[in-house]
């Protein structure tokens, strides 16, 4: 049986990277389905992205030969085996559009991924997550405490063996210690472009300054509040014959769209993060 693999590589530019790499891959009997290369010609770094299918190699004979090349040309790199499905936590609060988008693009099988369970620091959404047949956590967060629900919570992400989590419009700030340990690997959706109109109601404070452009922000999640490397935005135009609801609804819609798309090149090894922005081969 073949195996798929995906070759994800970083490393300083120069010459020779791409015969280099393609000459092992054929070497080896394997195939490249699909290519992506960018080189950032600010900072002097290649990026690359090989779907390849092989006969010959296991994911640990390619990794072990390949290593040499990785050496010299000073990569940092990894390869995905399509044999693993990645794992994936999504934590909510009570807003459902997010929620409800992804559970149907994964049952449809859009999103190539495992859900081992959704974690909420509120009740509300647990029938529709009962009626997926996935685990629900509740973990509330006591405000004047909130230490016990995120050892908790980071207890259940660890005993999901989660590869990704997805902040699906859970409306709480993660500690440093999480961000830290699942640094590139925390999704969040934001409300609106980065930095705009941040806080509570951003919506409202949207109407309020009379915006013709609403959007919303995909994103890894860092210890530095929506500050996180940027996966994918959108936007939604709008008009003075807007109102408030009008435009949380067309929000609502774009951040189902952005979020679904961040996610779904996340799991396809898409992203590649470079410093505080990413490449991202979509």
């Amino acid at each position: 049986m073949p195996h798929n693999y995906r070759l994800i590589v970083s490393c300083p530019d120069r010459v020779g990277i791409v015969s280099r790499v393609s000459g092992f891959i054929a070497a080896q009997n394997g195939s490249i389905i699909e290519a992506n290369q960018h080189s950032d010609l600010d900072t002097g770094r290649f990026f690359m992205r090989y779907d390849i299918q092989s006969n010959a190699l296991s994911a640990d004979a390619f990794r072990a030969s390949f290593a040499p090349i990785a050496c010299e040309f000073e990569m940092d790199w990894r390869l995905s085996d399509s044999a693993h499905r990645p794992r994936v936590v999504i934590m909510v609060s009570r807003e459902s559009h997010c929620l409800v988008d992804l559970l149907y693009r994964w049952s449809a099988g859009e999103l190539d991924c495992d859900i081992p369970c959704v974690i909420s620091n509120h009740e509300d959404l647990r029938p529709l997550v009962a009626w997926h047949g996935i685990p629900f956590h509740h973990v509330p967060v006591d405000p004047r405490d909130k230490a016990p629900a995120f050892a908790r919570t980071e207890r259940l992400i660890e005993e999901a063996e989660a590869d990704s989590v997805v902040l699906a419009r859970y409306m709480q700030i993660l500690p440093p210690d999480i961000c830290q340990r699942y640094a590139g690997r925390v999704i969040n959706i934001h409300h609106s472009f980065l930095p705009s109109f941040a806080g509570a109601k951003p919506y409202h404070q949207a109407f309020e300054r009379g915006v013709k452009l609403i959007g919303a922000t995909c994103h890894y999640v860092t210890e530095e509040l929506d500050a996180g490397p940027i996966i994918e935005q959108d936007i939604q135009r709008v008009s003075h014959c807007h109102t408030p609801q009008d435009l949380v609804r067309l929000g609502r819609d774009v951040e189902k769209s952005v979020l679904s798309r961040g996610l779904r090149w996340h799991l396809q090894d898409r992203v590649l993060i470079h410093g505080n922005k990413t490449v991202v081969f979509s």
